[in-house]
């Protein structure tokens, strides 16, 4: 449970907002971390921790991309199939990186490291075929572009290194505010 694991960055957040209601997005990354995803038990801890309905936080899970409510794999590659892509070969550029890594329907590849979910309009149609992975914009990407990125993020998967996780950035400005408090 994030309320356990996570007590000292909840409470330093949660000290910086007017309302408790105002750290949702926060913690809802801190849940979607520790579950994997949005599950309905993650879910219901947040809603709990702010007093607020399961309801109000499956909607916001609905409504922002950056939270799923499936499983997903380590990687999430977003990949724009919006009329202005497509006029630059997205629809191409999405269907080869599903053949690429041999995703199942649900968009998830086999050995559970990359997740593609196609989303409409990431605001760089100019420069298509591009994707966003974990929050990180890749563009003007070609086959082999595609080939050299998955092997270095197979690379970083396999170090366990990279850029800090989102996570791991909130937990960092949780700390951060004891000394401004």
């Amino acid at each position: 449970m994030i309320s356990e694991k996570y007590a000292d960055e909840i409470k330093g957040i949660m000290a910086r907002f007017p309302s408790k209601k105002s750290a949702v997005l926060p913690l809802m990354y801190l849940a979607q971390h520790e579950h994997g995803y949005m599950s309905q038990a993650a879910m219901q801890e947040v809603a709990e921790l702010l007093d607020l309905d399961p309801t109000h936080i499956l909607s916001l899970a609905g409504f922002y991309t950056m939270f799923y409510e499936e499983p997903v794999g380590k990687f999430v590659l977003e990949i724009c199939n919006d009329l202005a892509c497509c006029l630059r070969s997205g629809e191409d550029f999405l269907a080869m990186a599903r053949q690429k890594l041999d995703v199942d329907a649900k968009g998830n590849s086999k050995d559970g490291l990359f997740s593609i979910k196609p989303v409409m309009c990431l605001a760089a149609c100019d420069n298509a075929p591009m994707l966003q992975c974990n929050l990180k914009y890749y563009e003007n990407l070609d086959e082999a572009k595609f080939d050299e990125l998955i092997a270095q993020l197979r690379e970083r998967a396999d170090s366990d290194g990279g850029d800090l996780h989102v996570i791991q950035k909130i937990a960092a400005y949780a700390k951060s505010l004891d000394g401004a408090a």
